[in-house]
């Protein structure tokens, strides 16, 4: 294993995701090699690193998309590294994978319904759409249209706004800014943090490390499948060795 550095003091969160020595593989590549991190009740946590070196992975075992070979995840206290996707949906955790994922023949507000799709509270329901609509209101101006038909940007808007339709407790977001403007992105990022401060719990895997690391309360720094940096988003956005690998400095 790696010589993990850690940068920074982690508030004291109570616990709502916990990943233990997690370990991943495509036939006979280690994808993840023993990955341990945790992620706080109202928390956003980051993690940053080439391509290649486990973020998507890290994300697809935490949403049961990809069975682990061994190590455990824990969801407010509970072990669900065996349980199939579907159902992490109902215990509260909500996947926008990289790519989107949007029913493109649908319209706006039928893929935003299909996120609800385990609700039958409709008063509930009714009112989480029009805090989407609130929170992007391009979605508003668009509802009945196709979602194929929206630019990129608006497609990553309606895929964030279809995971919060399940009202999860844990968000889980997988490059969010991929080839978008950078003014897009900018609007992406105010919106994710007033999600946040809004209660929601965000793990974050995202190309852009300095928006990331600026967003982020902690962050990882993965390589080859393991852990080699952790600290305080700030921290990490202030040491030189994050700032020369990642931020183009």
């Amino acid at each position: 294993m790696a010589e993990l550095v850690r940068l920074g003091e982690r508030a004291s969160r109570p616990a709502l995701l916990a990943v233990q020595d997690l370990k991943v593989s495509y036939g006979a590549i280690a994808a993840l090699k023993g990955v341990s991190l945790s992620l706080g009740q109202g928390e956003v946590v980051a993690l940053i690193g080439a391509n290649g070196a486990g973020k998507t992975s890290t994300l697809r075992a935490v949403s049961g998309m990809l069975k682990p070979k061994a190590g455990t995840i824990t969801l407010k206290g509970e072990r669900i590294d065996s349980q199939p996707s579907h159902a992490l949906v109902a215990k509260g955790l909500a996947h926008a994978p990289e790519g989107r994922g949007i029913f493109p023949n649908l319209t706006v507000q039928e893929n935003l319904d299909l996120g609800a799709y385990l609700r039958n509270d409709k008063a509930g329901i009714a009112q989480d759409l029009e805090k989407s609509f609130t929170l992007f209101p391009r979605l508003k101006e668009r509802q009945h249209m196709p979602a194929g038909t929206l630019s990129g940007g608006e497609q990553q808007m309606l895929a964030i706004a279809r995971a919060l339709m399940s009202r999860p407790s844990l968000l889980l977001l997988d490059e969010p800014s991929l080839g978008l403007a950078p003014q897009v992105t900018q609007t992406i990022f105010r919106i994710l943090r007033d999600v946040n401060a809004g209660g929601m719990s965000i793990l974050l895997v995202e190309q852009n490390a300095h928006l990331a690391l600026d967003l982020a309360h902690w962050a990882y720094v993965l390589e080859t499948g393991e852990v080699v940096m952790e600290g305080t988003g700030q921290a990490l956005l202030g040491s030189p060795e994050i700032r020369k690998a990642y931020l183009g400095e």
